[in-house]
């Protein structure tokens, strides 16, 4: 008697939510349009031209010199969104990453982060890639430009 509680209560729920769920998961799928990403690279278009520039990196620093950048954006798609500037050491080793939200630009002329100022001081020497990306107001796209430093 015991044992059949158990099975109601414990295994009946786990083998009828798996298969709800499966039901759900093809009808959803199978509507035109849907895909399954489950691990996404990237989301929306991005495109890496010549409408984000990156102004003030230099070559190279010393281990107790900040590294501070501006941003230009020329597109007025991305008139307001999300600054991300991310420091790489390697492929995908994150040593740094700051987001500046809400950056309405486009009619000021400025430069971003506006009302405000990245600035990154690297405490170990090596080769490192500093990649800005901005977002647009939907997080729909995005565009991005990066540039390559070494700290000494």
């Amino acid at each position: 008697m015991a044992t059949r509680i158990v099975y109601v209560v414990f295994i009946l729920p786990i083998v009828l939510s798996i298969a709800f769920g499966s039901i759900v998961m093809a009808d959803v799928l199978q509507s035109p349009g849907r895909e399954l990403n489950m691990w996404p690279a990237h989301s929306g278009n991005t495109s890496n031209d010549n409408s984000i520039t990156i102004t003030g990196l230099e070559k190279q620093y010393t281990v107790s010199s900040p590294i501070e950048i501006q941003v230009t954006v020329n597109d007025s798609v991305f008139d307001c969104g999300d600054l991300y500037v991310t420091i790489y050491s390697g492929k995908d080793t994150v040593v740094s990453q700051n987001g500046f939200f809400k950056q309405c630009f486009v009619k000021n002329k400025s430069v971003l982060p506006v009302d405000d100022r990245f600035s990154e001081v690297i405490d170990t020497p090596g080769q490192y890639e500093l990649v800005v990306k901005m977002n647009d107001q939907n997080q729909k796209s995005s565009i991005s430009a990066s540039g390559k430093f070494t700290v000494k």
